[in-house]
C-alpha cells in the first residue's frame, strides 16, 4: 500500500497494513449495526428529498385545489410499511431463537463395594523429620492472567 507523503512514496510495512486493514473492517461492521437504527430516519429523509414529486405524482389528494396533505399520507404509509417489517423481522427472529434442547440421560447402576479400613495416626506426621521443603511461591501459569 502507497501512501504519499511530501511527494514521497512510503510503503507501509505488513503489520501497519493490517492495522488500518482492522480499523477499517471495525468501522465498515460499526455502520453496518447502526444502520437498521436509523431506517425511519432514511423514508422521511427520501421522502423530504421526492416530496414535490410525490405530492403530485402518488398523493390520494392530489387533484383537490387546496391540498394541505403534501403528500404526508404516502410518507404515513411507508412508515408503517416499514414499522410492519420490523415486526416481522423481530418475529422471525424470536421463532430461530427458540431452540429445542433435548439432554439424553443414562442411568448408572452403582454396587456398593466394601470399605478400605486404614489406620492413620493423626500427628504421626508431626514426630519425624520433614522429607523435602519448597522455598519456590506458587504462580499461577501466564495463560490465567
Amino acid at each position: 500500500m502507497l501512501v504519499l507523503n511530501n511527494n514521497k512514496n512510503v510503503f507501509l510495512l505488513p503489520k501497519q497494513r493490517n492495522q488500518i486493514l482492522k480499523k477499517f473492517i471495525i468501522i465498515v461492521l460499526s455502520c453496518m449495526l447502526l444502520v437498521p437504527s436509523f431506517g425511519s430516519f432514511f423514508v422521511y429523509t427520501s421522502f423530504k428529498l421526492n416530496q414535490e414529486k410525490i405530492s403530485k405524482t402518488i398523493c390520494v389528494q392530489r387533484k383537490m385545489l387546496f391540498n394541505s396533505c403534501n403528500g404526508r399520507c404516502e410518507l404515513q404509509k411507508s412508515l408503517k410499511k416499514y414499522a410492519d417489517n420490523e415486526k416481522k423481522m423481530q418475529n422471525n427472529l424470536k421463532e430461530k431463537a427458540e431452540v429445542v434442547y433435548i439432554q439424553n440421560t443414562t442411568t448408572n447402576e452403582f454396587k456398593l463395594a466394601t470399605p478400605i479400613e486404614s489406620r492413620a495416626d493423626l500427628f504421626a506426621s508431626l514426630d519425624a523429620k520433614p522429607i523435602s521443603v519448597s522455598i519456590a511461591t506458587f504462580r499461577p501459569p501466564s495463560y490465567f492472567i
